[in-house]
Parts: structure tokens; sequence; C-alpha cells
């Protein structure tokens, strides 16, 4: 139960510091509509739009074509989209601060009012974790599994190679400690039987020359 508390915590903290917002807005002639969120630094940013085709049998007219700026704080273009119906964008925040998606209709004598949708993910929001389970983890998982699956064959044949080597080394231990018992009670023979000798040798030489 401990273990979890973090994994909650860093959770909870991640699902704070994401956004995702997706909306339906009407831009007649000459409007601008800016968009703004405030991103954090080092965080994913994920945006999709499109124009609404008031007439679904035909193609979407020019006059509902739009010109898109995505900006950063600093002003820097992120993304610009210039007499577009639909379009995506994704980048990483390199600043802190609010960052804008402005939309604006094309100078048009139709004066037509226009339906635009817009998806705005930021953080952990921005994440397809769709294609991270399917690429991501389970390849990874797969191949880590694999790994461990070798590694574990390896180790297997090794505990038996070693084992065999440990009853080799007991059969040879075995065997030199044979040897060794059978080498030392004959050295054992062999000086009991020089020394017998030499005794034998002494006494005979001492009884013949009479000393005793």
């Amino acid at each position: 139960m401990s273990d979890s508390v973090p994994i909650i915590a860093f959770l909870t903290l991640s699902l704070m510091c994401s956004t995702a917002n997706s909306m339906r807005f009407e831009l007649k002639y000459g409007d601008t509509k800016c968009i703004s969120d405030e991103i954090k630094s080092n965080s994913m940013i994920v945006g999709k739009y499109n124009v609404v085709n008031p007439n679904e049998r035909y193609p979407i007219p020019e006059t509902h074509k739009l010109i898109v700026k995505v900006v950063s704080p600093h002003g820097n273009n992120y993304h610009h989209g210039d007499n577009v119906d639909s379009g995506n964008f994704a980048f990483t925040a390199a600043e802190a601060g609010d960052y804008s998606t402005c939309f604006r209709l094309l100078d048009s004598r139709a004066m037509p009012t226009v339906t635009v949708e817009f998806d705005w993910k930021s953080g952990v929001a921005a994440k397809d974790w769709s294609k991270v389970a399917k690429k991501g983890q389970i390849d990874v998982m797969e191949f880590e599994l694999k790994k461990m699956y070798d590694t574990i064959l390896s180790i297997h044949d090794e505990i038996f190679y070693l084992r065999g080597r440990e009853v080799e080394m007991q059969e040879l231990n075995k065997a030199i400690n044979t040897k060794m018992f059978s080498f030392s009670f004959f050295s054992l023979v062999v000086c009991l039987s020089v020394a017998a000798l030499q005794l034998w040798h002494l006494k005979t030489f001492f009884q013949r020359k009479k000393l005793l």
C-alpha cells in the first residue's frame, strides 16, 4: 500500500499538469479568435483543427479558408497555416507561459460565418497512449521478456555445466585422495622397511665387530 502512494501522487500531479480542450466556435469575416493556454516548459503540445463543411456533398469552399498561427510567449512561431481548412501541429514547449493559437478568416466578399473545430492537448493528455501501449510497452516488454528468457536459459545451462564440473571435481578429488592415501601408505611402508633394514644392518655390523 505504501508503494502505491508515490505512484498515485505522481499520476495526480501529472494529470494536474496537463490540459485537454476540445471546442467548436464560429468565426465571422474580419474576426480573429485566439485561444491561449499556460504551458510549462518541456511539455508536449498537440493540436488539431478543421473547418466544418457547410455542405458535405461538396468540397469546402474557398471562402471558408483560414489563416492559423501558433505562437509562444516570446513570439516564436511554432505553426503557420495559410489558406487552409484543416491542419495539425505537435511540438515540445521550449518556453513556459501562455501559448496562443489564433484563427483568422481570409478576406472574402461573401462574408461567411465559419464553424471551426479545435482540439488542443498538452502534457500527459497530449500523448497517444494507444500507440505507446501498442508500439512501446508491448514491444519493449516482449523484447525484455525475450532477453529474460534467453538469460534464464543461459543461466540454466550454466548451472548444469557448473554442476557437471562440480561432480567432475568431486570425483577428481576422490581419486586424488585415494591416490594420495595409497602413496602415503606406500611411502610409510617404504620408510619403515628402510628403517628396519638400517637397524638390521647396524646390528649385523656391530655383531661382526663384536661390539655387542
